[in-house]
């Protein structure tokens, strides 16, 4: 079993109840601007259970992604908790959220945020190496295969198509089999063919794993695929 940050393993229970994969608590994100303080999440409370597949919804501006990007621990709140199978990621410092994201999330970014500098492979086997496996290429390489990549490997990402980087994207973050994956409109730089069948694989990838997901999305189709909805306006949950 690979280590993970103390207190944030999924399988602790409390009174004999399964610790949630995900707990929000009076989430608030404020920031300056030239008109004074601009509220992006007034105090958004929801929890997520493992396994669970959950879409965020709501017009652009709404702080869909500002949400994500605090469940990631990519950014952190004015106020409130975000707790990670039992750990309260806030009270981590830096170097403590980024141990716990290595340990336990993928994160597929719209725009795939792929290295420009490495192969298909490389990219793959960048987070299994962070981590010190030693059969980071085998793993890696098996990923892409089941992506359908097998014969990128050696491609850079400017060689690749858009739908072939999101691919690549998506064997970056299932590699590490993580108990959390987070997606930022997947499909939102790619057409409508490319983009079904990537929705398509990551929910077969999502399955296989029995991930939790949760995904942000402004396309009602991919939202009705998820086990639950929840819509976000004006940086409030309806």
């Amino acid at each position: 079993m690979r280590d993970i940050p103390e207190g944030s393993k999924s399988d602790v229970k409390n009174s004999g109840k399964a610790v949630a994969a995900i707990e929000v608590v009076n989430l608030s994100k404020r920031v300056a601007d030239a008109s004074g303080e601009l509220t992006i999440l007034h105090n958004v409370d929801f929890t997520v259970q493992p396994a669970e597949t959950l879409a965020i919804v709501g017009a652009s501006g709404s702080g869909k992604s500002t949400l994500l990007g605090l469940l990631a621990g990519l950014d952190t709140p004015s106020s409130g908790k975000v707790i990670l199978a039992g750990q309260d990621i806030f009270a981590l410092d830096e170097d403590g959220r980024a141990g716990l994201r290595m340990a336990r999330l993928g994160f597929v970014f719209q725009s795939f945020q792929l290295l420009a500098h490495l192969t298909a492979l490389e990219n793959v086997m960048l987070p299994l190496e962070l981590r010190g496996e030693s059969d980071a290429r085998e793993k890696a390489s098996a990923m892409l295969g089941r992506v359908g990549l097998s014969s990128r490997l050696k491609h850079y990402p400017k060689y690749l198509s858009g739908g072939e980087q999101q691919r690549v994207a998506l064997a970056r973050a299932f590699v590490t089999e993580p108990p959390l994956l987070f997606a930022d409109e997947p499909t939102g730089s790619l057409d409508a063919a490319t983009g079904e069948a990537v929705i398509q694989l990551m929910f077969d990838l999502n399955r296989e794993r029995g991930s939790t997901l949760v995904l942000v999305t402004h396309d009602p189709s991919i939202a009705a695929r998820c086990g639950r909805i929840i819509t976000i306006a004006a940086g409030r949950l309806v």
